[in-house]
């Protein structure tokens, strides 16, 4: 389809959002017309009319010269990377789960191995249209108030239907190195010496996470961009994001490892020192297994993972276990039955200052003890004016290792209220760190303002959506519904 064709299809896309817009009753909330989420939050189920977004799911057009792409809202990155990896590009930041949308991921917060040195999504947002709660179309760019507060507003001052971001070149293969640390602080030393000079004894590094399997095994991953010596080649653009060249893009003829198969892709992180994926398997390589997290399936199993469908191994089917089960309530009639204690959800990301992070495992060793976490490294670039995005204040320049873990913890009758959730809160932001707020959240009023700048916010909601049409940020992320 061409550019043409495509922003036609688009601004017809649009007139059917307006439309939607038009036909929720006056004073009546607005929200979206979408029945896949990759958020945890409780949400009580709504029959009420919303915004209708089908047909901005795709994208507009890809610039291989100027090395962006034109994107739409409710595009998801898996459809996103198969239209740019053919031209030899990627997003900055791919976050890890194939069903994450463009602007899911820049009004929450996205993040993957290469944050370490390209920030965050809405960092390499070049411009975007935003439907406000006022039914307009706003466009805005990098130091416009409305653009600069977006990012962690989570629809609350509207919704992303156009965008443009900044590509990178990529070759053909990613070559990964596991090193094992048993030490703590020897590990967040070196995440701090690797962002620093984006290298690990003399060779590059483009992309950088890593796993905690247990107190005193820690390992990170070291990806660097590659080629096979069939295709080297090919790739002939300077990467300034990766801070490489053409002549320095090393080349493989190892044959790239295959995890969407019975292979699992976190054991071989203990398994073995080195490996190399194709740039779409590594892109993907977290969402075959949603981590680690579909073994709560038995799709682990080899038996079950011969008989379970490869289409079905994705992270969206496995979520969509996890809301029928929350509906139906099975895991906690199971515990009961077994005389279990009740679980607790324990499903989050936060980010810690790497000088803090020893700190961060050990406690949550004692306090919570669940393994494995993910670990991933993001420096933030800052506004434009070098500050920090209001609603979610990273300090720009500053290192910080992105925890994730997702699972559930027993604690008993006192599960409902939260207390492992609620002591992750005070010890991060102890820790001078920050937390996501896509899964359950339990601030009071003052102290989420005070951590998301609530004031700013309210500011520019009171601009963008000046009847209060759409859901405050505190009564999507907190209130109980």
């Amino acid at each position: 389809m061409s550019r043409t064709s495509a922003l036609e299809k688009h601004d017809q896309s649009v007139r059917k959002l307006r439309a939607s817009y038009a036909a929720i009753p006056a004073g009546a909330p607005v929200r979206l017309a979408k029945k896949t989420s990759n958020l945890f939050r409780p949400r009580a189920a709504s029959t009420a009319p919303g915004l209708d977004v089908s047909g901005l799911n795709g994208v507009i057009a890809v610039d291989p010269v100027g090395r962006t792409a034109d994107v739409q809202g409710m595009c998801t990155y898996e459809d996103l990377v198969d239209a740019t990896l053919p031209h030899g590009l990627i997003p900055l930041v791919v976050p890890q789960l194939r069903t994450i949308t463009l602007g899911g991921a820049v009004t929450g917060l996205g993040i993957e191995s290469t944050s370490f040195r390209s920030g965050l999504p809405h960092e390499s947002v070049l411009e975007m249209d935003i439907f406000t709660g006022a039914g307009e179309v706003v466009t805005c760019r990098p130091g416009d108030a409305l653009f600069d507060t977006f990012p962690n507003s989570y629809g609350s001052l509207g919704y992303a239907t156009q965008l443009r971001i900044e590509l990178e070149v990529v070759p053909s293969h990613v070559s990964l190195r596991h090193v094992r640390f048993d030490d703590a602080g020897l590990l967040a030393k070196t995440i701090a010496e690797i962002v620093d000079t984006r290298t690990y004894e003399g060779t590059r590094v483009d992309g950088l996470d890593g796993v905690a399997f247990a107190p005193g095994e820690y390992y990170l991953t070291l990806a660097t961009w590659v080629s096979t010596s069939s295709t080297n080649e090919n790739v002939g653009s300077t990467n300034e994001n990766a801070g490489s060249t053409n002549e320095n893009v090393g080349s493989t003829n190892e044959a790239p490892s295959d995890y969407t198969g019975q292979q699992i892709y976190y054991k071989s992180i203990q398994q073995r020192e080195t490996d190399v994926l194709s740039m779409y398997d590594y892109l993907w390589r977290w969402d075959t297994d949603w981590f680690w997290c579909s073994g709560a399936f038995g799709v682990q199993h080899p038996v079950v993972r011969r008989l379970w469908p490869r289409r079905w191994r994705r992270s969206d089917v496995y979520h969509r276990l996890i809301g029928l089960d929350r509906r139906i309530g099975l895991a906690d009639r199971l515990d009961r039955r077994a005389g279990r204690p009740l679980r607790e959800r324990v499903i989050q990301d936060v980010e810690v200052p790497v000088e803090r992070l020893t700190e961060f495992l050990d406690w949550f060793d004692d306090a919570v003890g669940m393994r494995p976490v993910w670990l991933c490294p993001l420096v933030s670039k800052g506004t434009t004016t070098g500050t920090r995005w209001s609603t979610y204040p990273l300090e720009p320049g500053a290192t910080y290792v992105n925890v994730g873990f997702w699972g559930t913890v027993h604690v008993g009758a006192e599960a409902p209220e939260g207390p492992r959730n609620r002591a992750i809160e005070q010890k991060v932001h102890a820790l001078g760190g920050h937390k996501s707020l896509y899964s359950e959240a339990f601030y009071d009023r003052d102290t989420f303002d005070r951590l998301y700048d609530g004031a700013n916010l309210a500011t520019v909601k009171d601009q963008y959506d000046p009847d209060g049409r759409l859901t405050s940020l505190y009564d999507k992320a907190v209130k109980r519904r």
